[in-house]
């Protein structure tokens, strides 16, 4: 398996997928082959194994791999699915699109917060921390983190081992997309926080501390959404100037 040339610095797990949807699309492999097991891929690609297993699990959720238990990891389609499933980017209100987000973020995210730290393997609540660990770095740089912001998210899906979450992901990714769009990333010591109580709940196996500190995450986020609309309001209703 040859690797790809990556010039544009991503997270690992982002790489890895792309470097085996390569694999997959150059081999080429076609619908229901069976692709190199987890050790042969970690090899070839030269990571580790944990990064194998959450590679797949993102190419499973877009429509290109199926794990059979058991038997392997096939190919379902050699093209992932549209980035926009849900057809989202049709919406022309953005803010009502976010608030829209957050409150269905609000009915499901505690509850899978809840069951991620009831259910998180231990490679999985590694690479939970190491999520939280790297958006603290950045939110202190003030660099963009909302690619690994939407992967912190994702990951905490996944970690619920719960195979309708995983098909919830979208409006997830959505939500966290819009809002920093709409807001500017401007929760930084907020996310910092209530990231970091969220991991510590989930790491330590608390239900009830992982959902309530989902709740107060997201109820942050609303908040600041909640501004930079009035804000929007007063400035629409300021006279135009002659």
């Amino acid at each position: 398996m040859k690797l790809i040339e990556n010039k544009a610095r991503k997270p690992l797990s982002s790489q890895t997928q792309e470097e085996i949807l390569h694999y997959i699309q150059t081999k080429p492999l076609k619908q229901g082959d069976k692709i190199p097991n987890e050790f042969e891929l970690a090899q070839a690609l030269n990571v580790g194994r944990s990064t194998i297993r959450e590679a797949i699990k993102s190419l499973v959720t877009r429509g290109v791999l199926e794990v059979r238990r058991g038997v392997g990891t096939f190919v379902v389609s050699t093209t992932p699915v549209q980035s926009d499933p849900l057809g989202l980017g049709r919406i022309k209100d953005k803010y009502k699109l976010a608030m829209d987000l957050l409150e269905v973020r609000l009915m499901i995210e505690p509850e899978i917060a809840a069951q991620a730290a009831l259910r998180a393997s231990q490679d999985e609540m590694k690479t939970l921390s190491q999520l939280c660990d790297e958006i603290e770095q950045l939110c202190r740089s003030k660099v963009d983190h909302t690619p690994r912001d939407v992967d912190f998210h994702t990951c905490i899906a996944r970690c619920s081992n719960n195979m309708v979450v995983e098909n919830l992901v979208p409006i997830i990714t959505s939500g966290v997309s819009t809002f920093a769009e709409l807001t500017d990333r401007s929760l930084v010591s907020e996310t910092i926080e209530t990231h970091r109580a969220i991991t510590n709940s989930i790491l330590n196996r608390d239900p009830s501390g992982a959902k309530y500190a989902m709740i107060s995450h997201l109820n942050y986020n609303r908040q600041a959404l909640m501004t930079q609309i009035q804000k929007e309001a007063n400035q629409s209703a300021l006279p135009e100037e002659k």
